[in-house]
């Protein structure tokens, strides 16, 4: 089960500094491409082989310029309740501010563990501002400098440190496991009893049920897979629920256990930003989409062109990967609920993709030579071999190049274009990479 660690703290004390020095080793790592900067909130980083997420809790809120103490408190709260380890950012060259103290007196209450992480302490006399931080009463602070990476080692030693053992998941991994996610009220829930049926009442729901993912093995009509469901219950008072960026971290866990995501979008409501950060999230984990339109019964006109229409604005705005298969359903009246079962299998196959070398060579490299990449200051590029690599999470590729550097993004995407066009690789990512013959 991955573990979230969430960064909090009044705005300016240098957050997003900390999240990415966090998360920058792997930012290059995951296709930091066009289309997928859309948020800077979430990354995954890594420390001694533990893999974690980060969030920073700042990120997801509306203006960010005036957060008063109402959202500080919103976000706060937020991390609480999901994530497992708190990073409290403090200014050194500020000390302690009222803002600050409420934002510790919320964290004193929590069981899960709080660290407080002095920052912007960029020379040695710095250091000696820090002992007034204990009057937050949480303990030890760290000096670090997020700027200059100073101090962050033993921070993340002690992150990591925090961390609740690895339990493992006693799970058959050739099973495909689906998540459903989407925004509040997209009809989440009224999707997964449509699927299962309702028998699966309130059996395992016990307040407190745990934070960590569910799964529930399907197994009916031809389908065997599992659901991953992580939320548990939540008491409906304590958190204001229809927070919009709750939907988002919530969906973090959901998303990284899954292979295939069910992205439900509301056909009264269109695309808004929430469902795009939510997609992001998707294709940073690299996992196979299924967009389903869900209460598709409230549109007045179901006429085949208002359809295009709608899948048309889909696939533009969640470019540059449009090659994943859209739903239009009600969860209601149960209509083409099956067929969203297909589609989620089909993506899971489709990952799953193997192409032999000869193949792909036979294919791609006529058309390559057709269609070469532009030359750079006179020089030609000429990509000679294709071949798939083995064993990765999603379809990828190698192509080899005499100058693999002057490769460039469009014509990246042609390739990429080309093999959907031959291949059936809907609704999974796939990686292009070139390297030197």
């Amino acid at each position: 089960m991955g573990n979230l660690v969430a960064i909090v703290g009044r705005p300016n004390v240098g957050k997003s500094t900390l999240f990415n020095r966090l998360t920058k080793t792997r930012q290059a790592i995951v296709n930091e491409e066009a289309g997928t900067t859309r948020d800077r909130q979430y990354g995954k980083s890594e420390w001694q082989g533990r893999e974690f997420s980060v969030v920073d809790t700042g990120g997801w809120v509306v203006n960010s310029d005036d957060v008063f103490e109402v959202e500080i408190r919103k976000q706060v709260l937020m991390a609480v309740e999901e994530a497992d380890v708190i990073l409290f950012v403090v200014d050194v060259m500020n000390g302690v501010t009222d803002l600050d103290m409420q934002v510790a007196n919320i964290l004193r209450r929590t069981q899960k563990p709080v660290m407080l992480i002095a920052n912007k302490t960029d020379n040695n006399e710095l250091q000696y501002n820090a002992p007034e931080f204990y009057s937050l009463g949480l303990g030890d602070p760290y000096c670090i400098s997020a700027m200059s990476g100073s101090g962050t080692g033993d921070m993340m030693d002690m992150i990591v440190s925090k961390f609740k053992k690895e339990t493992v998941e006693l799970l058959d991994d050739d099973i495909p496991r689906f998540a459903v996610v989407g925004r509040p009220n997209a009809g989440k829930s009224s999707i997964v009893n449509a699927f299962i049926g309702e028998e699966r009442n309130i059996v395992t729901e016990i307040a407190g049920t745990t934070r960590d993912s569910i799964y529930t093995r399907y197994n009916k009509f031809g389908f065997d897979f599992y659901l991953v469901d992580t939320a548990g219950i939540r008491k409906k008072n304590k958190v204001n629920e229809d927070l919009e960026y709750y939907s988002v971290i919530r969906s973090i866990r959901s998303i990284e256990n899954a292979d295939v995501c069910i992205l439900m979008l509301d056909a009264t409501r269109g695309i808004e930003s929430q469902d795009l950060n939510i997609f992001s999230l998707i294709q940073k984990n690299a996992k196979g989409l299924v967009v389903v339109v869900n209460k598709w019964d409230l549109v007045e006109e179901k006429t085949t062109k208002v359809m295009k229409t709608f899948e048309e604005a889909i696939r533009e705005r969640l470019a540059p990967f449009v090659d994943f298969p859209i739903i239009f359903a009600s969860a209601l009246t149960k209509q083409r609920i099956l067929k969203v079962l297909e589609a989620a299998r089909m993506v899971y196959e489709n990952r799953m993709t193997r192409i032999p070398t000869a193949r792909l060579n036979e294919e791609m490299l006529p058309l390559i030579e057709a269609y070469p990449p532009p030359s750079i200051k006179g020089k030609y590029i000429k990509i000679k071999y294709v071949t798939q690599l083995p064993n990765t999470q999603v379809p990828s590729f190698v192509y080899f190049a005499n100058l693999p550097q002057y490769v460039k993004e469009p014509y990246r995407r042609f390739l990429e274009n080309k093999m959907r066009e031959k291949w059936n690789l809907t609704g999974t990512p796939i990686n292009i990479y070139l390297r030197q013959k």
